[in-house]
């Protein structure tokens, strides 16, 4: 995939992406593309900002303000449609992959009429054709005898055919932009990688586009082509995977290479101090009280986003934000 191409005709442009939760600034001008077939992974740890991006993306942020620029092609500006377009859009352009497959899925309802429903409304497909697509979406998504589990209602199903059923959901319009919000928090270590390989390989078959919102950089740079590192509602590193993975160059990105998983736990282990409070920003680098390379100046003058090479500045190449960087 060349890199100019990308620049040139991405899928998805978002400039400037800032949200307000009262006087706390959730996200601060965030800005990244998608080109069309590129997986991008959205990494960092928890209150970072990433599962913020996703939702305010598919215009399911309550109680919110939202401001920037959001263009899918062929769409317009995501963050200003109508909200009867976007009501078009999503599942049939765009959808998401939630965190809790669980809590996603109406409990009422069986799983084989909650995807039937969604294939009737995106697909315009009658009840049967409906139900002849539904049952081979779930043999897509690795589940097996697909037929009779369409009867099973959410509860019935283990933690992993939730979310299998959530994938082939979010995959039933075959949308151009698939956001998958930590698909795999909420299951064991074991089925975690499975899902992650299903997404991938299912949004590839169709030739769309993905950003994952990961906890883990090592899973990040296996499974998707770019990474945004974010911190505290702002990107402080992005580029390639291999780049961001192994020429890392600001300490936070480093600090994060250096997490590792304990067995059991869900959640990336994350440097240590704390994320500074979304109403209480410094007035410099966000994470310079936790930064042990911090310069007198990083409390006080924010850094900009920079090349890594100054001969490749182009907007998907590697860059970072920091006074002092690795």
């Amino acid at each position: 995939m060349k890199m100019d191409a990308i620049a040139a005709d991405p899928l998805l442009a978002v400039t400037d992406l800032t949200v307000y939760r009262g006087q706390a600034k959730i996200l601060d001008r965030v800005s990244l593309s998608l080109a069309r077939g590129e997986t991008l992974a959205l990494v960092g740890e928890s209150g970072a900002g990433k599962s913020t991006i996703a939702t305010a993306l598919m215009r399911l942020l309550d109680g919110a303000e939202v401001e920037g620029q959001a263009d899918l092609s062929g769409a317009g500006d995501l963050l200003a449609l109508p909200e009867a377009q976007m009501v078009r859009l999503r599942g049939r352009r765009m959808s998401m992959i939630f965190q809790d497959a669980g809590a996603a899925l109406n409990p009422a309802y069986t799983v084989g009429r909650q995807l039937i429903s969604v294939l009737r409304r995106t697909m315009g497909l009658d009840r049967a054709a409906a139900r002849a697509r539904a049952v081979d979406l779930f043999t897509q998504v690795g589940i097996n005898d697909a037929e009779a589990r369409l009867s099973a209602f959410p509860h019935q199903l283990s933690g992993g055919m939730q979310q299998r059923v959530m994938v082939a959901i979010a995959l039933a319009g075959n949308p151009d932009l698939l956001l998958a919000d930590e698909p795999t928090s909420a299951l064991d270590v074991t089925i975690q990688a499975q899902i992650v390989r299903l997404i991938l390989s299912l949004t590839r078959d169709r030739g769309a586009s993905c950003i994952f919102v990961l906890h883990d950089l090592a899973l990040a740079s296996q499974a998707c082509d770019r990474i945004v590192v974010l911190y505290a509602g702002q990107v402080v590193e992005s580029g390639p995977a291999h780049d961001v993975l192994t020429r890392n160059r600001h300490p936070y990105t480093r600090q994060l290479q250096g997490c590792v998983l304990e067995i059991g736990r869900k959640d990336l282990l994350a440097p240590e101090g704390n994320v500074p409070s979304h109403d209480q920003m410094p007035e410099g680098c966000r994470f310079a009280t936790r930064c042990p390379r911090a310069l007198p100046h990083c409390a006080t003058e924010p850094p900009p986003l920079a090349a890594a090479d100054p001969a490749r500045t182009g907007p998907l190449d590697h860059a970072f934000a920091c006074w002092n960087p690795e």
